[in-house]
Order: structure tokens, then sequence, then C-alpha cells
């Protein structure tokens, strides 16, 4: 199974983990999810400073530029499998 096809399966595997991660690792996977599917991040930061959850989650997603695809890949990858354990 190719990079791409598990990170895909880790993606389905996300929606159904057997608890929910705390807040950290959920914004960590969605800035490694952003990373691996889009790559860097192009968009300007959030309008409004009280949305908090928006200037986090560019933060994070930010914070990635530069990490390839694949490694953002099979970072979500390895962290979803520490999940589902």
């Amino acid at each position: 199974m190719d990079m791409k096809e598990q990170f895909e399966e880790a993606v389905a595997d996300s929606k159904s983990l057997p608890e929910k991660p705390d807040n950290a690792t959920l914004l960590q996977l969605y800035s490694l999810y952003k990373q691996a599917s889009e790559g860097d991040m192009g968009a300007h930061p959030p309008g409004n400073p009280f949305d908090f959850v928006a200037k986090a989650k560019y933060e994070a997603w930010a914070g990635l530029k530069g990490k390839s695809v694949d490694k953002a890949m099979s970072e979500y990858v390895e962290l979803i499998k520490k999940l589902k354990a």
C-alpha cells in the first residue's frame, strides 16, 4: 500500500477513534491533514482577532510550512495509529 492509500485509510480511521483526542492532538491532526492534502498554507491570517479557534488552526498549519506532503502524510498516519492503539 502506498503512502497516499495509507493516508486515506488513516483519514477514514480518524472518524472512528476509540475516544476523542484532546484539543492539542486535534490541532496536530488538522494541521498535518491540511499540509498533506494542500501543501503549504497560502491563506492570510484570520481577520477576527477574537476567533481563537481559527487563529489556532492557522498558526498550527503555518507552523508546518516547508514540510513535504509525503512527510505530513506519514506523520498523520503514525499519529492515527497511536490514537487507535
